[in-house]
């Protein structure tokens, strides 16, 4: 049900190319993880390259995310720039001590304020088969830690803009990245036949896409995490061509902490809003989103805030079974047409 796309670069080769951007203008940029030397250049491939043109600064590391992250700390403690490349997300546990108890605390607990410019990314997420270790959306687990913001890949924004707003924020930032993202086009400004896409907010923090006919008279806001924007496009064209239903797509790039303000008028204006994550409901990202959601605007809200989530099981590997557990555009849907009209 996606229209098509130009044929701008894949998110992958953007990510790519943001990281080759960091390393040229910052001499002390780092990039430590699992794998990552030349010609593999890490699982998903994102950091082709660099260990050639910069070796000294490329570190592959043993088969310890512990490990790895407490080498990035020190590295970033000491004035350096650092991206540590956590090979799957759901490995990310495995640091959790060094992230949230040494890391985020570091910025603010030695007196006074100690920049400390780490970018941890984790590829996120299932639809791919890797079963239940490899694919869960472990976003949630970060959420509420002081000094410790949370961004993740979209199809609407550039890496490059996201890292460096990353390195100007002088804290630790975990940078989610969907792995069905890493294939798929970038999205651009009014590149398509149905929908409008663009920005709102004066850094570009929300991405945003509506039906070009229509687009006065929204119906419903569809707030959704970066992975799950291309099912929430796809619910949001189906709506519109067989129920006429006008849905706007919002898609911010930092999910923690969470400023609705550059979107507050088009989400006070909607109908219905949802809520769209992959993770397991209970202590989300999608909760925290609405309850901001509702301190801002209950006087004005039609009906309550609708949060889709993936069901509460571990992830399967078969295909059918996995997509019985994970958001699907169906499951976007429902929720949309079950909301009333009111």
């Amino acid at each position: 049900m996606e229209g098509p796309m130009p044929r701008s670069e894949r998110i992958v080769e953007n990510l790519n190319a943001a990281l080759h951007k960091v390393f040229a203008e910052d001499e002390r940029a780092y990039l430590i993880g699992e794998d990552l030397a030349d010609p593999y250049g890490g699982a998903f491939k994102v950091g082709r390259g660099l260990s050639t043109k910069y070796p000294e600064r490329v570190l592959s590391t043993p088969l310890s995310e512990n490990g790895l992250l407490g080498v990035a700390n020190g590295l970033a403690l000491t004035g350096n720039t650092v991206i540590a490349e956590i090979m799957f997300g759901d490995f990310a546990f495995l640091a959790f001590d060094q992230i949230v108890n040494f890391a985020a605390k570091s910025v603010s607990m030695y007196g006074s304020r100690q920049p400390l410019r780490l970018v941890v990314r984790c590829p996120v997420g299932g639809h791919r088969g890797y079963g239940p270790t490899h694919s869960q959306a472990v976003q949630k687990h970060f959420l509420g830690v002081p000094d410790l913001a949370l961004y993740e890949l979209t199809p609407f924004h550039d890496s490059a803009d996201v890292f460096a707003e990353m390195a100007e924020r002088r804290e630790p930032c975990l940078h989610f990245e969907d792995k069905t993202l890493y294939g798929r086009r970038r999205w651009v400004d009014g590149t398509d036949e149905l929908f409008e896409f663009g920005f709102a907010g004066p850094r570009r923090e929300y991405g945003t896409a509506v039906p070009r006919v229509g687009a006065t008279d929204v119906d419903c806001v569809i707030v959704s995490t970066g992975g799950t924007a291309p099912l929430a496009l796809e619910a949001a064209r189906r709506l519109f061509l067989e129920a006429e239903i006008v849905c706007r797509l919002v898609v911010p790039s930092r999910l923690y902490p969470f400023d609705p303000g550059p979107v507050e008028s088009m989400l006070a204006g909607a109908r219905r809003i949802v809520v769209v994550e992959e993770g397991v409901a209970g202590g989300t990202w999608g909760a925290d989103v609405a309850d901001e959601i509702y301190r801002r605007l209950w006087p004005s809200l039609r009906d309550r805030v609708r949060l889709v989530h993936s069901r509460a099981s571990v992830i399967p590997s078969a295909a059918h079974l996995e997509r019985d557990v994970l958001v699907q555009a169906e499951d976007i849907e429902k929720a949309v047409r079950e909301a009333p009209e009111r």
